[in-house]
């Protein structure tokens, strides 16, 4: 499945999402016109790596791509107006499966680039729980 979003304000927020069993995704995101930072968060319980993130910022202009495991949780910010991101996904979008991790767990330590404006959030990624409280959703197995 191809996705395609356009947020028109900087500082938008979106995330921290991936989706559960039977329908994990990977991801593969782009952004095509403006500039973003995309983040991917390790949510794999017993994962060496678990809790921790990486950012790369994604532009039309550096034509960077960002790889999004299953078990891992995707959000971006916004860093010029009229961001368009597209991302290729393994699976479809199933609304049962549809989770997230909250985009400020201070655990997490996501410093998002705001430059001092609030976060432009939906009501849902408002809602998210902690990683803390998250269930183990993906098993790390060695």
């Amino acid at each position: 499945q191809d996705n395609h979003s356009l947020s028109v304000e900087p500082g938008v927020i979106r995330g921290l999402h991936f989706q559960t069993h039977p329908s994990p995704q990977s991801k593969l995101v782009r952004c095509t016109r403006g500039r973003i930072l995309d983040v991917a968060v390790d949510v794999r319980r017993g994962s060496p790596s678990f809790g921790q993130h990486v950012c790369a910022e994604l532009s039309a202009e550096n034509g960077h791509q960002l790889y999004i495991p299953v078990g891992f949780a995707h959000g971006l910010c916004t860093l010029e107006p009229n961001c368009e991101v597209q991302y290729k996904v393994t699976g479809y979008y199933d609304p049962a499966a549809d989770k997230g991790v909250l985009w400020s767990d201070p655990d997490i330590g996501i410093k998002w680039p705001l430059e001092g404006r609030e976060p432009i959030l939906s009501e849902k990624d408002r809602a998210q729980p902690i990683l803390a409280d998250l269930p183990d959703y993906f098993p790390f197995e060695r």
